[in-house]
């Protein structure tokens, strides 16, 4: 059974699956556009940090970063790293960290997600991820810039979940 738990992004694997995710940032993306975390940053403040396992394997990564509030005077949030660990996709894991980061989200009193993705090719599988999950298509966000290597997603808390 997999489950999803907050965890240390400074674990040996979890820092191993965040060097790869970097690794395909910088191969697919100029360093410009590459707007993932490292694990020194995804321990820091106002970032909650998952990870998804099987028997203490781990299967994938995600996060959730406080942005502030909105004009309605809810919080807004980021959702950084979702990762799935080679081995494991196709498995449903992005879904499952998916799904939980928005619980989490709503139980926190979030109104609203944002994230930021690449535009190209390699990222088409997570875009249409977040699509599935009623994400929509939105300009850029809190500290980010027109750019054409990004795709900018919005969730408003209040859609109901697929």
């Amino acid at each position: 059974m997999i489950r999803i738990d907050r965890d240390n992004p400074g674990r040996a694997d979890v820092r191993q699956l965040l060097a790869e995710h970097l690794a395909d940032m910088f191969a697919t993306s100029p360093a410009e556009s590459v707007h993932a975390l490292d694990p020194a940053a995804l321990a820091g403040p106002g970032i909650s940090f998952w990870t998804a396992r099987e028997d203490g394997e781990l299967l994938g990564c995600g996060a959730l970063k406080q942005l502030g509030t909105g004009a309605s005077g809810a919080k807004q949030g980021e959702i950084k790293s979702m990762r799935t660990a080679a081995h494991a996709r196709g498995q449903g894991v992005a879904t499952l960290l998916l799904n939980h980061i928005v619980d989490e989200a709503r139980r926190g009193g979030y109104g609203r997600l944002y994230l930021e993705t690449g535009s190209q090719d390699f990222f088409k599988p997570a875009r249409r991820l977040y699509r599935r999950h009623r994400f929509e298509i939105c300009p850029p966000f809190v500290g980010y810039t027109e750019d054409p290597n990004s795709v900018f997603m919005t969730l408003a808390l209040d859609a109901p979940r697929p």
